[in-house]
């Protein structure tokens, strides 16, 4: 199981076929941090690399503290990091992002459906342990995810109870 600090983007209403980045803000109601964790052998091992069985286990993509509407911050230079067990992984901003939000709600709005509620993670920084640089998360693990702006979540990994 790996962690991955994300911008994740709250839609307001249903972006169909944009052609440009011009007006894709009138379609965001605000910005919180994600965390999306992945069940990275879901994902490589069982599926074939297809994302959405590793990102979609009961538990994962804990959102927030807080959601700010969108005119509050400048959401394109926010610091975004991450820790496992009180150790740096991850220390980068949104402005190093391969693609703005617009770019992607744009590509998005042209592939599939969205709609008011739905929620886009933006992609993470470096410093996952997919990298290889670190060990995945064990239980009694604690991620911390943090935005500048958009305050600070924490996570204990707990072994599944049934």
């Amino acid at each position: 199981m790996d962690w991955e600090a994300e911008l994740a983007v709250v839609l307001k209403r249903t972006p169909r076929y944009l052609t440009d980045t011009a007006s894709v803000l009138d379609y965001v109601a605000g910005v919180a941090i994600a965390n999306d964790v992945s069940e990275r052998a879901f994902q490589n091992e069982i599926s074939g690399g297809q994302w959405s069985k590793g990102k979609s286990a009961e538990t994962f993509n804990p959102l927030g503290p807080v959601l700010r509407p969108i005119g509050d911050l400048d959401f394109h230079d926010l610091r975004i990091r991450s820790w496992v067990n009180g150790e740096v992984r991850q220390d980068s901003s949104t402005s190093e992002m391969i693609f703005s939000v617009e770019e992607l709600i744009v590509h998005l709005s042209n592939h599939m459906l969205l709609l008011a509620g739905d929620v886009i993670n933006t992609g993470t920084p470096a410093g996952v342990a997919m990298s290889g640089r670190f060990p995945y998360l064990q239980v009694g693990d604690v991620v911390a995810t943090e935005i500048e702006g958009l305050g600070r979540q924490e996570q204990k990994v707990v072994a599944y109870d049934s």
